[in-house]
């Protein structure tokens, strides 16, 4: 009986589900292809060493997917929708850091420092999502009708601040961001989402954000009732999606050296919604839990690698994605949950009857 109680907390607690799909996944390719666990030290472009594997992959390009997950998930929770304007505002992001390196005839040498560039697109993407935030807290806009302006609309903006051009940076210093550190084996985004979460644990820890964007999610007139500005809260949830969306568009366009505005992060947004509904939180709002929802994120990183290793078609990637993930969101329900906790806990009284 003492088991089948720990049993059915363990069950309960959110951070579980990401942690069976992850091992779900672990398992798969452990028994289909025991390799897809090899890790390799080789030497990159420039003869630094650096890690490969389908591991390095996961980490890699999944700490782009988990940084943007942190955002993702207090929107959610505050606005009880999501943004998914994302992948568009990543492209604008990109093309102004661009822009300022680069500048408009394409100069082969950095014009301003990187840092500067960064903290201007950084400035770009956060009033973007404040202009997000205001339509959904001050317009009362559904947060994806709200946002459905940006995804229409942003990639061309993207383009026209560089004319349609593609500018390029030839200095290597910027490839350091999406690629590795000299003298460091492993990937730099891995680094800078650690970096991102640290900051992030910080602030709720020694701030009020995460009680009052709970309370916000939970019962927006209880919260105003309590002193609280909902649609404050609210946009500043998008603003600080807006500081993700900048990292992850530094990522990106160091990977490239370039960007392609049409392409760039594309469904990026899809794969973000999906982080946060597999780390077991609620996409009406409330509660929420930004482990859960970064390890989330590598669970579809994971499951991205997977696919592409077993030669599926990128066409048809979207639909294997969206059969596995339907399957895990339906399992990491409160209904499914609350049976297998309820039937747990029938066993455990019949038990005792038995005695």
């Amino acid at each position: 009986m003492k088991a089948k109680a720990i049993f059915s907390k363990i069950i309960k607690n959110q951070i579980m589900i990401p942690l069976v799909a992850l091992l779900i996944l672990a398992l798969f390719n452990l028994i289909v292809d025991p390799s897809f666990f090899k890790i390799s030290m080789g030497l990159n472009s420039l003869g630094n060493p650096v890690l490969s594997g389908y591991l390095i992959t996961i980490l890699d390009c999944g700490s782009e997917l988990a940084i943007l997950a942190i955002g993702m998930t207090l929107v959610t929770a505050a606005s009880g929708g999501q943004d998914i304007s994302v992948g568009a505002s990543i492209a604008i992001a990109g093309s102004v850091m661009l822009r300022m390196l680069c500048g408009r005839n394409g100069s082969r040498e950095l014009l301003v420092p990187i840092f500067v560039a960064f903290i201007v697109a950084l400035i770009v993407a956060m009033a973007f999502g404040a202009f997000n935030g205001v339509l959904v807290a001050s317009f009362k806009i559904q947060p994806m009708i709200a946002t459905l302006i940006l995804f229409t609309a942003g990639r061309s903006i993207a383009a026209w601040i560089n004319n349609n051009e593609l500018p390029i940076v030839y200095d290597e210093s910027y490839a350091v961001f999406g690629g590795f550190i000299p003298g460091i084996p492993i990937p730099t985004p891995a680094f800078i989402a650690v970096i991102c979460f640290i900051i992030t644990a910080l602030v709720l820890k020694f701030t009020s954000l995460g009680l009052f964007v709970q309370s916000v999610g939970i019962n927006e007139k209880s919260a105003r009732v309590n002193g609280l500005n909902p649609e404050a809260i609210k946009i500043l949830t998008f603003v600080i999606l807006g500081a993700c969306v900048a990292v992850c568009a530094l990522i990106k366009t160091s990977r490239l050296m370039t960007i392609n505005y049409s392409v760039i992060a594309k469904d990026i947004e899809m794969d973000a919604i999906l982080a946060v509904a597999l780390g077991g939180n609620a996409l009406s709002g409330g509660k929420f839990n930004i482990t859960a929802s970064i390890l989330g994120a590598y669970v579809i990183q994971a499951l991205t690698t997977t696919l592409y290793k077993f030669q599926v078609p990128s066409a048809a990637l979207s639909a294997y994605k969206a059969i596995v993930v339907i399957l895990l969101v339906v399992f990491s329900s409160d209904t499914v949950r609350g049976w297998i906790s309820k039937n747990l806990k029938f066993g455990a009284k019949k038990e005792v009857k038995n005695v």
